[in-house]
């Protein structure tokens, strides 16, 4: 519904100017500001959003659950970015040994639900992120340019101990794109974030993998197929 919603459908009207002169995105465009920023002041919208991102978490995580091997080991989780806490709920429900921190801007969490193992806290990504074993990003990075994805990952660093790592669940361009409706997919979300975030974007494997590198994640680089084309990506220390 968010896709259609009467708050936001108006932005893709603004997306031939955008594109055509730079700077703001079509979403900044049509409201006046960024998308983050003013569903902080549409509290209905806010709501339309934050349900969706619920289901496409549901979707997604259960088969991350399935499919991904690397929460062994970790005892406090951080999910930066985590809305309502919907993923860090599934996630605590499986490994009962994880001890989660739900991190995101105030009036994301302002619907987020008590949960047994979660702690909700407020505060902004790119100024500091609380410390834990490990660090998810779920569909954090292409939000963002490259620069503001290096300030997130640097403060994600400060924030892990020796051997800690990030681990970001992104949609991966394939390099070599076919011509096949799989293969096209993502690019119907690269131009999505084209639309909503300046400088927003989706990546290939190899650009992920230069974002950590250049974030001072030096350590093994992983990734793991989940589910039409979300990888999960793991960044060591």
């Amino acid at each position: 519904m968010f896709a259609v919603d009467e708050d936001y459908l108006p932005s893709w009207n603004h997306l031939g100017a955008a594109v055509a002169a730079g700077g703001p995105a079509a979403f900044e465009r049509a409201h006046g500001v960024p998308m983050f920023r003013y569903m902080g002041t549409n509290t209905r919208l806010n709501r339309v959003f934050n349900n969706a991102m619920v289901q496409q978490t549901m979707m997604v995580i259960s088969k991350l659950l399935e499919r991904f091997k690397g929460f062994d080991g970790i005892s406090v989780l951080v999910d930066v970015g985590g809305g309502t806490g919907a993923t860090l709920e599934m996630i605590t429900s499986r490994y009962k040994h994880i001890r989660g921190i739900n991190f995101d801007l105030p009036h994301a969490l302002s619907e987020a639900p008590a949960m047994p193992g979660v702690q909700h806290v407020p505060g902004n990504m790119f100024e500091e992120v609380p410390y834990g074993d490990a660090i998810f990003l779920k569909s954090i990075l292409h939000l963002q340019n490259d620069d503001d994805c290096i300030k997130i990952l640097r403060n994600c660093h400060r924030a892990l101990p020796e051997h800690g790592k990030v681990i970001a669940l992104e949609i991966v361009l394939p390099a070599i794109p076919e011509a096949t409706p799989v293969a096209q997919n993502p690019f119907r979300f690269d131009v999505i974030m084209l639309n909503n975030f300046r400088g927003g974007k989706e990546r290939t494997e190899q650009e992920f993998a230069k974002l950590a590198r250049d974030s001072g994640f030096d350590g093994e680089f992983g990734s793991t197929y989940i589910f039409a084309n979300y990888w999960a990506l793991e960044f060591s220390k």
